[in-house]
């Protein structure tokens, strides 16, 4: 074999072992908790390699305003590539926006919608429109917002008082036992995951020193959330901790050197986005809980497929939460957790 030949001999083989058209690598076995018989079982996800048929799926999310939720975009739109079927996406614009989330819901049955995926801006709200999905066979798939009692046919979400409890531990053990006033934004009053959240924080402060002095409960933009921290502050002097929803803590940081506090008020997030990545890599956060929304995304599309297939399908897997940190950042997997910074949200799949 001449030099040139084996030199296109190499590139050929080198070519074999890459993704072709930019695909990424597998993001599997991922571990999550099968909960579907009501006791957590750590098993590794495997989703299909790939669909029978271009199956329709409509998916609905309360906003695209945050990088968790083009997160979750990224992960619905790339396993429906992956996985070969159509995708159309509706967002609400906010948690404040039951009615259009209802009307969009409308708009995925009259579609004819094989399967809607939703992230619920109510549990309560959408119980009686997951009830008339299900009677017209359309499988109902909740997604990252906790659905505890509304008819669905399967669930993907973490549990959330886990998570606060994972950030309050954290807390805790950043404090040494000292005695500490935290000011809590959860976010949305009634979105159910808000609540979660900050039961399972609650309850591992109690018999604390650490202590909440204060509860204010908001939309999830940055906007809404920085009248609320700023009103907080002024408040009470005396604030040592702010938890809470992402957006809260993009706030904070400027909120917080406005008044003149900046390295006296730790922030500390109840779960991830872009901002608190970046935030963790300059110090202004120690650490935050992670939901995973790309990896929770892509297993409702799997789901979705295999429940219209007739296949096996997990009725409630929990993603395995852990506490990203700097001492362990190099290790978590960010490609489950974050969308390229590249990424623009898309609300197809053809």
């Amino acid at each position: 074999m001449s030099p040139k030949q084996s030199f296109l001999a190499l590139l050929l083989s080198l070519a074999a072992l890459c993704p072709m058209n930019g695909e990424a690598a597998p993001w599997w076995p991922a571990k999550t908790y099968d909960l579907s018989d009501g006791t957590p079982i750590e098993t590794d996800y495997v989703p299909l390699p790939k669909a029978e048929k271009k199956w329709n799926i409509c998916v609905l999310f309360p906003h695209l305003k945050d990088s968790l939720w083009v997160a979750a975009n990224y992960g619905i739109v790339e396993e429906a590539k992956r996985l070969g079927v159509k995708v159309t996406l509706f967002q609400a614009g906010g948690y404040e926006n039951l009615p259009k989330q209802l009307s969009q819901f409308d708009d995925c049955v009259a579609s004819k919608s094989d399967a809607i995926i939703t992230g619920a801006i109510s549990e309560a709200g959408l119980a009686k429109k997951f009830q008339e999905g299900l009677s017209k066979q359309i499988p109902q798939i909740a997604l990252i917002n906790p659905v505890a009692d509304a008819p669905v046919t399967a669930k993907v979400s973490v549990d959330y008082p886990t998570l606060g409890s994972l950030a309050a531990g954290y807390l805790l053990d950043s404090h040494a036992g000292k005695a500490v006033k935290v000011a809590v934004f959860p976010g949305p009053q009634g979105a159910g995951w808000p609540e979660s959240f900050l039961k399972g924080f609650d309850e591992k402060l109690k018999g604390t020193p650490a202590k909440i002095s204060d509860i204010k409960w908001g939309d999830t933009g940055v906007a809404v959330q920085l009248r609320l921290v700023e009103d907080s502050l002024q408040t009470d002097p005396d604030i040592g901790v702010i938890w809470g929803a992402p957006p809260a803590i993009e706030a904070a940081v400027g909120a917080v050197a406005d008044a003149g506090k900046q390295g006296k008020i730790d922030l500390l997030p109840s779960y991830e986005n872009q901002a608190m990545l970046g935030f963790l890599r300059s110090g202004e956060i120690k650490g935050f809980p992670t939901i995973a929304p790309v990896l929770e995304a892509r297993i409702a599309i799997d789901i979705a497929v295999r429940i219209l297939e007739g296949k096996s399908y997990m009725k409630s897997p929990n993603i395995v939460p852990i506490m990203v940190t700097r001492d362990n950042i190099s290790k978590a997997n960010l490609d489950n957790i974050f969308a390229p910074e590249s990424w623009s949200p898309s609300y197809s799949v053809n």
